[in-house]
């Protein structure tokens, strides 16, 4: 089935035309509106907001979730590669927090299942945390105030469980509705004739083929470089394969998932500069000529890709703390 809906949205985007698109009903549209914050026990959510801030997760008590997920810079990191503990250098760029929640599937290659699973990887890898649940747990049973208010929160108190739990309560809290939103919603003036054309040049060229749904993206794998071979030109201006270019394959071991990843989300892109999976794309300008070049093999005039950013910056939704 994930083949198929690769392959799908392939066909999507190589068969996209730039004739011009008449205005279609709310119920047609590749993109769909956020759904209302879920319902929460507010003691569980300030537990997750807190968490999300402590620098115990780490080995070293050096770094947090929020030291690579910045609310300043759409829930990312704006170095190409984030800094764990012990100062060791991540192998992929930090994606973004923000909506993470509608992903079908987190982390670039899909490697979790849930933002539940994310905690234990982060936690036990030897580049972001470096730690473990006994570590963990053993420093934040030390807290006898955090340990009540989890025994407020929790039935079962403190354990590996309720502090995942937790931390995903609060990352399904961070929904930022943008004014595309209220477009989608009916409201024709919340965004500018520029910035809608912009959407009508994104769906034409093909690029609502991966990039589609709630969270423009997060819904399918796909292979970078479709069309055009992105690693062999990278590599020409300088910079080598990797174990992490994999993708995909690092989790299936099949053939068929090499240099497959996550199609990434595109909410709050304004802000989440550097892009792609090694942080290459240093700017917007640069993520969307790539993406013309090795994954939909087109042509654009300048003021087409002007215009498809536009529309992105309509993306950027509430700020969050």
């Amino acid at each position: 089935m994930g083949a198929q809906r690769t392959v799908v949205a392939w066909l999507a985007a190589l068969c996209g035309t730039v004739t011009g698109a008449s205005a279609v009903a709310p119920s047609e549209e590749p993109l769909a509106p956020l759904p209302a914050k879920p319902a929460a026990d507010p003691r569980q959510l300030a537990l997750g907001a807190q968490l999300f801030r402590d620098t115990r997760f780490a080995k070293d008590n050096t770094v947090a979730c929020i030291s690579c997920h910045s609310p300043r810079h759409g829930g990312a990191d704006p170095r190409r590669l984030s800094v764990g503990s012990g100062g060791v250098t991540h192998v992929y760029n930090t994606p973004t927090v923000l909506n993470a929640a509608l992903n079908f599937r987190q982390q670039w290659s899909g490697g979790a299942a849930s933002l539940e699973e994310v905690v234990g990887i982060v936690l036990r890898s030897p580049r972001v945390f470096n730690s473990s649940w006994d570590e963990l747990l053993g420093k934040l049973r030390r807290d006898s105030e955090l340990v009540q208010r989890f025994e407020e929160a929790y039935p079962e108190g403190l354990t590996a469980d309720t502090v995942a739990d937790a931390l995903a309560v609060y990352q399904r809290s961070l929904l930022t509705p943008s004014r595309f939103d209220r477009y989608l919603q009916g409201d024709v003036h919340a965004i500018t004739d520029d910035e809608r054309r912009g959407y009508e040049r994104f769906k034409a060229y093909g690029c609502a083929g991966c990039h589609q749904g709630v969270n423009v993206g997060g819904n399918m794998f796909q292979r970078f470089g479709v069309v055009g071979d992105y690693f062999q030109a990278r590599g020409v201006a300088g910079r080598p394969l990797t174990d992490a270019d994999r993708g995909r394959y690092n989790v299936t071991d099949k053939p068929s998932d090499l240099f497959v990843f996550k199609v990434p989300g595109l909410r709050n892109v304004a802000l989440t500069a550097p892009y792609f999976h090694d942080g290459s794309a240093r700017t917007l300008e640069e993520a969307v000529d790539a993406m013309f070049r090795f994954q939909l093999g087109r042509q654009a005039p300048a003021e087409d890709k002007e215009a498809i950013i536009r529309f992105l910056g309509s993306l950027t939704g509430d700020t969050v703390e």
